[in-house]
């Protein structure tokens, strides 16, 4: 037994190593890279030892301000999208975990369909109408979209945390007077806590990195940080890949700080809803 036991922590050991190599050797290259001179960042084989410089980071606030523009409005973005979705899926979610009826079945099997279609579909035919709108270009649209997009499998993350909350803390609250509303965000949401967050990092993080709806509804004044990032790769004067780099890391520190500081309500609440299930 004691035998067996070793064997199985030298396992995960090893899976656990395997993983972070998986996941952190491309950010460790990146960062190392944004940290070289641009002559000694293809050289092969690669330097691990050298004496970092910040030429690539003052490149990049000099000659790229766009990129901080676009941070901000990713930031702005991301906020956005990710409040709507959370708003609206909690209220989908509960909805569905409360109620039984025809309209909501096949409204449910009518969100999956979408889920499942590819966005080119959906964005291309709406650009007109955005346009029409007069919306083209503003955060408005972005944020709508965004949240559009990403409302239906949120609802079904949020549906299985809310399902886990006892349908007599409903009641007690009605009996005592509450209304729907106050159920909702006094008793329900409280003890959902951490789907309400795994829902935020999950929508944060897309809205964050999206690409294909911010290249087609952003031309000038809601440029993201990703679109900035792909006009950098076609420069006329060619690519600064020191400056390329930097770009990247700024423009993945917010987001792992951001996984980081709410990864273990995360993991708290999945062990809580593999212990109740």
């Amino acid at each position: 037994m004691p035998e067996r036991a070793l064997w199985q922590r030298l396992a995960r050991g090893l899976a656990f190593v395997a993983v972070l190599l998986w996941s952190g050797a491309p950010i460790a290259l990146v960062l190392l890279a944004s940290l070289k001179p641009s002559r000694e960042i293809f050289e092969f084989p690669p330097r691990l030892i050298f004496s970092p410089t910040w030429e690539n980071y003052v490149g990049l606030w000099e000659r790229w301000p766009a990129f901080f523009e676009g941070l901000v409005n990713s930031l702005i973005i991301s906020a956005g999208a990710t409040a709507l979705t959370v708003v609206a899926a909690t209220s989908a979610a509960y909805v569905y975990s409360r109620y039984r009826n025809p309209l909501l079945a096949s409204s449910a099997f009518f969100m999956i369909v979408v889920r499942m279609l590819p966005p080119i579909i959906i964005t291309l035919p709406l650009f007109p109408l955005v346009n029409a709108l007069g919306l083209n270009d503003t955060h408005f649209v972005l944020i709508v979209l965004y949240a559009t997009f990403f409302v239906s499998l949120n609802t079904w993350i949020m549906k299985a945390f809310v399902d886990q909350v006892p349908r007599e803390i409903d009641e007690s609250g009605t009996m005592d007077g509450a209304g729907l509303f106050h159920v909702l965000t006094r008793l329900v949401v409280p003890l959902a806590m951490h789907g309400v967050i795994a829902t935020t990092i999950f929508v944060f993080i897309f809205s964050w990195n999206e690409y294909l709806f911010a290249l087609i509804f952003t031309t000038v004044n809601t440029k993201t940080a990703p679109l900035v990032i792909s006009e950098m790769l076609g420069a006329l004067d060619g690519v600064e890949w020191g400056v390329l780099f930097a770009g990247t890391m700024v423009q993945l520190v917010p987001v792992l700080v951001f996984v980081m500081a709410l990864q273990r309500y995360v993991v708290s609440g999945l062990t809580l809803g593999a212990i109740k299930g």
